[in-house]
């Protein structure tokens, strides 16, 4: 295994608390404050499961991805281990696959983050906020990577104090400890049509609502990449975010469903705003809009890095044009950033000129593209685990539970996931588009393989 790790290009400007907050605050996001009031729509209380069952498959991915890059870290995370463990193929396939995920889905958190900023100043149009955000953002990747880094410390920040108070608050007006509040105790999880008003078949589409908020926990491994000790950097990001981001989210759940019954939420308005508003929380509505907005530009910031980072690591193994290899004074990749940047702004303007046309459809092919680079960590975990064994054990200073029989059942997992989106009508189409947008990179990786045989 000595060859399997050769010396990071990037600049290493990320400390360990930017990691950790990285870690945390990654998968904090609008899905999280927003999104899951559809996810409380279909399961009722029975919405913690849903979160049980899906963040411990994500924190199952999360684990995996630790473990591979604490033992080999790269800008590439995923991208490079599916390669080391699969071949060229899946190293092609899991990070163009994951490039276009980022860039797609940073349109929607640029156009959700203007839409606020356009509701608190209507003088402003909607596309000058989201040029305003892109330029920002891409200034503050084109510098040195520290400064990225500050930017998702602080976000991280605020979002990590707003869940706390919020789980705070909640836990004080569950047992009546807030002024003109009574105890509620357990009554809104028992009545209403009971813990799970939908049986079990709403937990199963409670999963489905809200596995693809947990997205994003592949930048810490990315980032780790640029840290200043990524073995251990990155073996303690996972480490500290692992059970404390199930703990934001089930917590989050299990008050937002104890406080009020789950019939009061309503769609379209954060499950977190109906209850502050129902504790009497001044300006709740406000307040979570701010959070809401800090949480979609932090995302925004960390797709813009992740994206650049993934298309940086696919140029140097010549999967993307050699021309995306040079790096700035800062030790930052700069034209990386800006081809991401470019594809973003193309996505922005997508969205905002066809959003139920072009873009739905460009946001559809990448539904489920997720899930098919999850499971790739997984296949790619299983083989490089037992070669790591074998040549180099000292180099697993972060093991995966249970291997490999978590590592299967997380796979398991996925299919069953796969298998339900098929047969949920709203999940059916994007597991469709995604399913021909993942055939046709595989398609060209394909092609790429018989090339170069024959070379």
């Amino acid at each position: 295994m000595h060859d399997d790790v050769p010396p990071e290009p990037l600049a290493g400007g990320l400390k360990q608390r930017h990691l950790t907050m990285l870690g945390l605050g990654g998968v904090i996001g609008a899905g999280l404050f927003v999104g899951s009031g559809a996810g409380i729509q279909v399961a009722g209380p029975g919405i913690v499961l849903s979160y049980l069952i899906a963040g411990a498959l994500a924190m199952c991915v999360m684990r995996m991805l630790g473990e591979m890059s604490a033992a080999m870290p790269a800008s590439g995370s995923f991208s490079v281990h599916a390669e080391r463990a699969l071949g060229r193929w899946a190293g092609f396939s899991a990070g163009w696959l994951y490039w276009f995920l980022l860039v797609v889905v940073l349109a929607v958190e640029a156009t959700g983050a203007a839409q606020i900023a356009h509701g608190w100043a209507p003088g402003v149009p909607q596309w000058a906020w989201v040029l305003v955000f892109m330029l920002v953002f891409t200034a503050a990747n084109l510098t040195a990577v520290k400064n990225f880094g500050e930017f998702e410390f602080w976000f991280a920040t605020l979002k990590v104090v707003a869940i706390v108070a919020f789980l705070v608050l909640g836990t004080l007006a569950v047992f009546g400890l807030l002024p003109d509040t009574d105890p509620v105790g357990l009554s809104h999880l028992t009545g209403d049509g009971g813990f799970l008003p939908h049986g079990w078949q709403g937990v199963v589409s409670g999963v489905l609502a809200v596995v693809f908020a947990f997205g994003g926990l592949e930048v810490v491994t990315i980032a780790a990449a640029e840290s200043e000790d990524p073995v251990r950097s990155v073996a303690r990001a996972v480490r500290s975010a692992v059970f404390r981001i199930l703990f934001f989210y089930v917590g989050s759940m299990l008050v937002i469903v104890t406080v009020l019954p789950w019939t009061a939420q309503r769609a379209g308005v954060s499950p977190y705003v109906t209850v502050l508003d129902s504790i009497g929380v001044p300006a709740a509505g406000q307040v979570m809009n701010i959070v809401v907005f800090v949480a979609l530009l932090s995302a925004l910031n960390a797709n813009l890095y992740g994206s650049s980072r993934m298309i940086f690591s696919l140029a140097e193994r010549a999967e993307a044009p050699r021309a995306l290899l040079a790096v700035g004074a800062g030790g930052v990749p700069r034209r990386a950033v800006l081809a991401s940047v470019v594809f973003g702004f193309v996505s922005v303007l997508l969205n905002l000129r066809w959003p139920d046309t072009v873009f739905l459809y460009m946001l559809n092919s990448v539904g489920a593209v997720l899930l098919f680079v999850w499971a790739l960590i997984a296949l790619a975990q299983l083989r490089l685990r037992r070669r790591i064994e074998r040549e180099a054990p000292e180099r697993l200073v972060l093991r995966m539970w249970a291997f490999p029989w978590l590592t299967w059942a997380a796979l398991a997992a996925m299919a069953v996931v796969f298998v339900l989106m098929l047969t949920d009508d709203t999940a059916r189409p994007q597991l469709l588009w995604s399913t021909g947008a993942t055939l046709a990179v595989l398609a060209v990786a394909g092609v790429r393989e018989l090339r170069a045989r024959r070379a």
